[in-house]
């Protein structure tokens, strides 16, 4: 088991401190007395003063993906006596929408007429 002294990296201490949140929330009790009640930064606190400890399982050698081979990324390079790549191949065209006719002579509309104004009210104290 390891201690917070021994944390190699700041991502490594966020999964500490994440798991052991869930912990406190689930109901474990905290292992250090804070002023926060917060649990996800008493973890914090936990993991940092070295309260927290963890194991670093390594990987068995069938889990480890070997690279089956060196990779290009890009475009296939081509022998001289082969066809060029068309790029075209296999995309759809693309449907132009074509404008639909509409008729010149077409009357326009009316104007609308203004609504009419209502009489304002009087006020009392108004002269008019």
């Amino acid at each position: 088991m390891k201690t917070s002294e021994e944390i190699d990296s700041k991502f490594r201490f966020v999964i500490l401190a994440a798991k052991r949140a869930k912990q406190l929330i689930r109901g474990s009790k905290p292992r250090i007395r804070s002023k926060s009640k917060n649990p996800i930064r008493i973890a914090q606190l936990e993991v940092a003063k070295g309260l927290v400890n963890y194991d670093i399982i390594e990987p068995k050698k069938e889990q480890v993906r070997k690279p089956e081979e060196e990779g290009f990324i890009g475009e296939k390079i081509r022998d001289k006596g082969e066809e060029p790549i068309k790029k075209d191949e296999g995309k759809a065209k693309k449907k132009v929408a074509k404008p639909k006719d509409k008729p010149k002579d077409k009357p326009k509309d009316k104007p609308k007429e203004k609504a009419k104004e209502k009489p304002k009210k009087k006020k009392k104290g108004d002269k008019t």
